[in-house]
């Protein structure tokens, strides 16, 4: 409200009763007075605004502290933040125009007025254009019933196609799959994901704080932020290539997920549609390309639309209003951005084709229409022309329209370009670029690109479902999902978490060993001198959350003793790093986030993995057991030590297991003391371990800040949790009788062999007094509340098969591949979630057992990985030499692997020899003596493993 004259005192008074008014039934809103009267000695106007305003404050105590209005000064102000504060408000209003109810009437005008110039007939020409109903299909079309035909593992929704390298779903009617059913798809810095429906998400630079269009994160309606439409300006009729938008039910449904692409396909009348979806390997671009066929008699006339619903930020309801939008008339590309934005307000955002386009706008309002939607706009279903607008002020999207005449027996296709780029100049630049460049070549180079990746190896085994798993999806989801987007449909994360990623390129160590290299060390920038870390933090700015959580200080020291192990580079722990800076937590303060200062100090990789290392020492209990603080790996039990004295047994076995690895890498750096301190506090953990966590038949997970225990016979909820089971074996330091037995007892009380799941613990917590956290605010059986949590599900099958009990290891990881949750129409609609990509947990709570929870976005791809590769199929490297280690079930006589590692290529095949007692190997037809065989650069061999009948 801007005023300047003290006789329009009346109106300001009237604006604080309006927000009086809209408060008290919960709408609320600030109010900015700007007193621009010229300034004087005498503040008259100013010190009557603020006894306006202060009345209001005090008499709106009953809605709580009224902090929503302000009073300022324009002759105080400088002219950028005055500007600012007029171009970022909702709604600006000047006491010289009237009384509030006389300007609302003549903006209601000014927006009618400006509605009927653009669709003459106003009001009523809107309604006239109908939504389309979905067609009922006729007897003949709906006796065509969607099959599985080349398909494998067909459920009814979809199955793997050829060696299982793509997922293609098929949908016809009404049926859409249980929940949405995506591909991720991502260079290091753009991606986007799209549902088995069309229905798509894009963002850039960070898939949470600058989405170029709307992240649904609905399950139930996974509404469409953006998409491609067609119009038969012969028939009138209005469809698209994908089952979000316009759906026929006479019409089959194909969507293709593969690695770096989604296509999708259908067919309507002699018009079949192939629409797919690549995004540029470095280039901040998705490129669409549309291919259809007439496969008629008669020429057809098309008007094809593309839209986009521009976001420019983290949600839609806090940046539309403030996206400016201009055309590049070089491209006919349409340009959005939002210089506002607080992270991002350099970038644009851009919409274009290969051809420009007939007709376009930038007003969504016009595009979809007063009572469409994505799903059906208006102006498709009418088939109307563009009308050309570009103004700031309009509710902001992107829409082309495009004209296609297509022959009898011809064909046309299009490229849709979506991008993002660091000005008007280089978003032009792009689209020029990218439209250039042919699409099949593009493709091909995808599919190099992956192949290469994923070919490192490749597996046959008995288990088809497995192959799959193994040789195309699960590192597909480590690095696309993982590494590269940190997003999916359920999380839209953006961050690095510090074990996060660490844990998810350890997985790839094989593949690219430079990924983890690098995340390691950028890792360890996230640390403070104190020897603490960021528990997670944004990329661009390095603002992240500084927490009590006692586990991050192991992972460092954890990934770079495995990074030296598998690729025997030391060098590593030369590189100079800087520490962050920031104020330490204060006492009883459990996390803080700020945006920390780099340090001038610099220190080698090893010192940064020695001070974290150091610090998780000196968080050692009244039992020797460390501190579990503010949560370790399941950070839902943030409340279990929360006053310092609580204690956890499952760090106890991962601290134990680094030190025992680390201690070495000490030694080799010259650093004795640490190498003697690590050893003694490892000697003295292993010592706490048996003594104070035994519980008679298992270990037990820690205990709380007033002594009980966690995870105990004696616990009336969580009496026992999988973690500290599993650690027991892979630390390789329990007593091994004592881990049989426990792992025993797991088995018993947490292989779910009806939900095939392996729990996390049980019984959830529910009605416990025990405060362990927010673990307790999920439903019993879900997510780490006592579900299946599939990360630490994988442990156990590691450990089960260092164990020898090949046998329920390779039960236990069936249960966790994905495949086996949808095997059929029921289980699929069970299950919900996509079987090709594993699920982060799997419900077990009452009606909801056997649900699959969060999918794609989850570290237990990797560690599924590993479990298969390196758990039950023994392949490992070691430096320069690959070992294989075959830990199989019985039922297996044996497995075939192509290895492309170091420049070398291998052919392995693993069998079973009768009269052979232990592993031997067979390289180029010669024996070796023990169970590994040279990496050799350029070379190639044919090995031959020899395991026991």
């Amino acid at each position: 409200m801007r005023i300047g004259d003290v006789a329009d005192l009346e109106i300001v008074a009237e604006a604080l009763r309006f927000q009086e008014y809209m408060r008290a039934r919960g709408m609320t809103a600030d109010l900015v007075i700007v007193n621009e009267q010229a300034s004087s000695y005498v503040q008259d106007l100013q010190q009557a605004i603020d006894a306006l305003c202060e009345n209001s404050r005090l008499r709106g105590n009953e809605f709580g502290s009224r902090q929503h209005i302000f009073a300022v000064r324009r002759d105080l102000m400088d002219e950028t933040t005055y500007k600012t504060l007029l171009a970022v408000a909702r709604v600006v209003l000047h006491t010289r125009n009237g009384t509030i109810f006389d300007q609302i009437e003549r903006a209601e005008t000014a927006a009618i007025q400006a509605r009927d110039a653009l669709h003459p007939g106003g009001a009523v020409a809107l309604r006239e254009v109908p939504v389309p109903a979905l067609r009922k299909p006729t007897k003949k079309e709906a006796a065509t019933a969607v099959d599985g035909n080349g398909l494998d593992y067909w459920n009814g929704y979809g199955g793997f196609d050829g060696d299982g390298r793509h997922y293609v779903v098929r949908l016809t009617g009404e049926r859409s799959t249980p929940q949405p059913w995506i591909n991720v798809v991502s260079n290091e810095a753009f991606g986007f994901h799209t549902s088995a429906e069309g229905a798509g998400f894009t963002w850039s630079r960070n898939s949470r704080d600058y989405q170029l269009t709307p992240w649904s994160n609905d399950p139930v309606t996974n509404r469409p932020g953006e998409g491609i439409y067609i119009h038969d300006l012969g028939s009138g009729e209005s469809y698209s290539p994908t089952a979000a938008m316009l759906r026929d039910p006479a019409m089959v449904y194909e969507a293709w997920h593969g690695q770096g692409f989604s296509t999708f396909r259908t067919r309507r009348g002699a018009l079949s549609m192939d629409l797919t979806h690549v995004v540029d390997p470095v280039d901040p671009v998705r490129i669409s390309r549309l291919r259809i066929q007439n496969a008629g008699s008669a020429p057809v006339r098309l008007r094809i639309y593309a839209y986009a619903e521009w976001v420019l930020g983290s949600h839609r309801s806090k940046t539309a209003a403030t996206i400016l939008s201009q055309r590049d008339e070089a491209t006919g590309a349409l340009l959005a951005q939002n210089p506002y934005g607080l992270d991002f307000s350099d970038r644009v955002a851009f919409l274009a084709s290969d051809r420009e386009p007939q007709s376009f706008t930038a007003d969504r309002q016009e595009f979809l229409g007063r009572d469409g939607s994505t799903a059906a706009p208006q102006s498709v279903v009418s088939g109307a022309a563009l009308s050309g607008r570009v103004e700031a002020g309009d509710d902001p999207c992107a829409a082309l329209a495009r004209d296609v005449d297509i022959p009898a027996g011809g064909d046309v296709t299009l490229l849709w370009l979506m991008g993002d780029a660091g000005s008007t100049e280089e978003a032009s630049a792009l689209v020029k670029t990218h439209r250039a460049k042919d699409f099949d070549k593009r493709l091909a180079e995808n599919e190099r690109s992956w192949r290469g990746f994923l070919d490192t190896i490749q597996v046959e085994t008995p288990d088809k479902a497995l192959n799959a798993m193994v040789n195309h999806w699960l590192p597909y989801q480590a690095l696309a999902c993982r590494i590269r987007a940190r997003s999916a449909f359920y999380q839209a994360s953006g961050a690095f978490g510090f074990r996060d990623q660490l844990q998810d390129t350890l997985a790839l160590l094989a593949h690219d060993p430079s990924l983890a290299r690098e995340q390691i060390l950028n890792a360890a920038r996230r640390q403070f001198p104190e020897g603490d870390v960021q528990h997670w933090w944004l990329p661009r700015t390095g603002a992240g959350v500084r927490t009590m959580i006692s586990d991050d200080v192991v992972w460092l020291a954890h990934a770079v003793s495995r990074y030296i192990l598998v690729t025997g580079d030391k060098a590593i722990l030369k590189e100079a790093l800087p520490f962050i800076e920031g104020k330490p937590l204060a006492e009883g303060e459990h996390d803080s986030f700020f945006e920390p200062q780099v340090s001038k100090t610099s220190v080698p990789l090893y010192e940064h993995c020695a001070r974290a290392l150091d610090l998780a020492i000196q968080r050692t209990g009244a039992d020797g057991l460390p501190l579990i603080l503010g949560g370790d790996w399941n950070d839902g039990m943030n409340r279990v030590g929360i006053a310092g004295r609580g204690e956890s047994v499952w760090l106890g076995w991962f601290l134990l297991r680094t030190l025992t690895d680390f201690a070495p890498v000490a030694k080799s750096q010259s650093d004795a003391k640490r190498a003697k301190a690590w050893e003694a506090h490892a000697a003295s953990l292993k010592r706490a371990l048996e003594n104070a966590a035994w519980d008679g038949e298992w270990y037990r997970r820690g205990s709380f800040d007033d002594g009980s225990p966690l995870g105990s016979r004696r616990s009336d909820e969580c009496k026992i949790d999988s973690i500290a089971q599993s650690w027991s074996v892979l630390s390789g330091e329990g007593d091994p009788a004592r881990s049989q037995t426990a792992m025993d007892q797991a088995i018993k009380h947490l292989v779910d062999d009806e939900l095939k799941i392996v729990k996390l613990f049980t019984p959830p917590f529910s009605k416990t007094e025990k405060d362990p956290g927010y673990i307790k605010s999920y439903p019993p059986g879900v997510r780490e509340n006592g579900g299946q949590y599939t990360h630490a599900a994988t442990w156990f099958v590691i450990a089960l098969a260092e164990m020898g009990r090949t046998d329920e290891a390779y039960r236990c990881f069936s249960m966790l591949n994905p495949v086996n949750h949808a095997v059929n129409d029921a289980a699929a609609e069970h299950y919900r979630v996509e079987p090709y990509v594993v699920a982060a947990d799997i419900y077990a709570g009452e009606g909801k057992g056997g649900r699959g929870g969060w999918t794609w976005y989850t570290g237990s791809a990797g560690w599924l990985y590993r479990a298969a590769v390196e758990g039950i199929l023994g392949i490992e490297r070691r430096g320069n030499r690959i070992e294989i280690t075959p830990k199989l079930p019985k039922e297996w006589e044996g497995y075939s692997a192509k290895l492309k590692i170091g420049g070398s290529e291998h052919d392995v095949r693993v069998v079973r020899a009768k009269g052979t007692k232990t592993i031997s190997l067979e390289v180029d037809g010669a024996k070796v003596k023990g169970n590994a065989f040279d990496l050799k650069d350029g070379g190639s061999s044919e090995i031959i493993v020899k395991i026991p009948a």
